[in-house]
């Protein structure tokens, strides 16, 4: 793993207004393939490090890198289309679309995204769609699923979907945002178990953020906000 999938070098960033929130970062690695937790109680700045990380926002200042991209040098446009090629997220509340079917929930990141979705394509006979089953399957899944609507299925089904969404088309980055904060241990283990088996088989690496250090066992690595980063508040734009 001497290939970093994600560097940050010098970032700054502050939420504009009065009280604004300034996140700080010197340098920050992920390396191809490594499965990394970063650890923070709530408030500390984690979704906004994932934010300048996806390039859902951009810094003021330093520079954020996937797979050797600078994601400021981007025009908006081309870092929305950047960030559905390259990325696939996994939200703490899922985002599904409630009445729409499983499959179009797990396809829907391939409108958005043609290598993506040519790479889904060509995963095996039976195209993207069959991917999709796939996925489903080897997130133990019941049979069927692919047909009903997302927000008829339990929490730890959506969650699953949520998964299966972000694997599809194997894209080399997932970056997970406290997915595991409602589910006890033994369901967060099993989570856990099976997003790595699937972000292995892609060959993705894997940033997740969460304020649980229990699940630290699990990961490569381990690191805490406040070791990678600073942040002030009460600071103006």
């Amino acid at each position: 793993m001497t290939d970093a999938a994600l560097t940050l070098s010098d970032v700054r960033f502050t939420w504009p207004g009065r009280g604004g929130f300034t996140l700080s970062c010197p340098d920050f690695r992920l390396a191809q393939g490594e499965r990394l937790l970063l650890l923070g109680p709530s408030g500390s700045g984690k979704s906004t490090f994932l934010s300048l990380a996806c390039g859902i926002v951009t810094a003021d200042a330093g520079k954020v890198s996937v797979g050797g991209t600078d994601l400021g040098a981007l025009r908006s446009g081309a870092r929305d289309g950047f960030r559905a090629e390259h990325f696939g997220l996994i939200f703490q509340q899922f985002n599904l679309l409630p009445y729409a079917s499983v499959a179009d929930n797990i396809l829907l990141p391939l409108r958005f995204a043609p290598a993506r979705r040519a790479r889904a394509t060509n995963a095996g006979a039976g195209g993207a769609r069959a991917e999709a089953a796939r996925l489903c399957a080897a997130l133990t899944l019941p049979d069927g699923v692919m047909a009903m609507p997302a927000g008829r299925l339990s929490v730890g089904q959506q969650q699953r979907v949520a998964v299966a969404r972000a694997l599809i088309g194997q894209p080399p980055l997932i970056v997970a945002d406290e997915p595991t904060s409602a589910l006890d241990a033994a369901a967060q283990d099993v989570f856990l178990g099976l997003l790595f088996d699937q972000a292995a088989t892609a060959g993705s690496s894997l940033l997740m953020v969460s304020h649980d250090d229990r699940l630290g066992a699990r990961f490569d690595r381990v690191l805490r906000l406040d070791e990678i980063a600073a942040t002030a508040r009460g600071v103006a734009a």
